[in-house]
């Protein structure tokens, strides 16, 4: 058997770079005023807004060319079965092309993934009631990425909404050591491990 040096570093070429990053369901307003919920896989947060990835020929980004409400729900790690129900669901009728061969139309997305809509308070568009954490936001700025094959959409959050059992009691704090958000690890799906420390700025130090 071959031994690895621990100081060895191959080059690769990895189809695709989801490293390790939150899920999100995402919950835009269809023409009609139904809901489209999409899971995605890139997102990330600047202060109070949150930059999302999109396909440009998804519904996802359809809706939010026209109108710019949306929630951005975290599911827990639990809950990943229910995500992987949406992932192959498409909101476009047709199915565009290049996403026949593996997607099929869907236009009852809650019903189809067991999850329950919400009111929201500032948007148009429902909150998953199920999952922890629910951000309402609208989309400040989309523009193209430099491929030309996805939307970049920078989302100002405007409320969020949290299960309380993941709150600090008394406080606006998301309990790290009661949240564990679902991620998405090579199309595989995790959840967090145990704790390994705490960053020197933040307010909820444990352990």
């Amino acid at each position: 058997m071959k031994t690895i040096n621990p100081d060895e570093h191959v080059t690769i070429d990895p189809k695709i770079l989801y490293f390790g990053t939150p899920v999100v369901l995402l919950s835009t307003e269809n023409a009609d005023g139904s809901a489209n919920l999409a899971p995605i896989s890139s997102a990330w947060a600047l202060g109070r807004v949150v930059v999302l990835g999109l396909g440009r020929e998804g519904q996802s980004a359809r809706n939010l060319a026209a109108r710019p409400g949306l929630v951005i729900n975290l599911p827990a790690a639990h809950q990943w079965e229910a995500v992987e129900r949406l992932a192959p669901l498409t909101g476009r009728c047709p199915v565009p092309v290049e996403k026949r061969d593996r997607f099929r139309y869907e236009p009852a997305k809650f019903e189809a993934a067991g999850l329950r809509p919400a009111p929201a308070q500032h948007v148009r568009p429902p909150r998953v009631a199920d999952c922890p954490l629910q951000l309402e936001a609208r989309a400040a700025r989309i523009h193209t990425d430099t491929t030309g094959d996805f939307l970049v959409v920078e989302a100002h959050v405007l409320a969020v909404h949290a299960d309380a059992r993941v709150v600090v009691p008394g406080t606006d704090h998301v309990d790290p050591g009661s949240w564990n958000p679902l991620i998405y690890n090579f199309r595989h799906y995790f959840g967090l491990g145990a704790q390994l420390g705490h960053s020197f700025r933040s307010e909820t130090p444990t352990g």
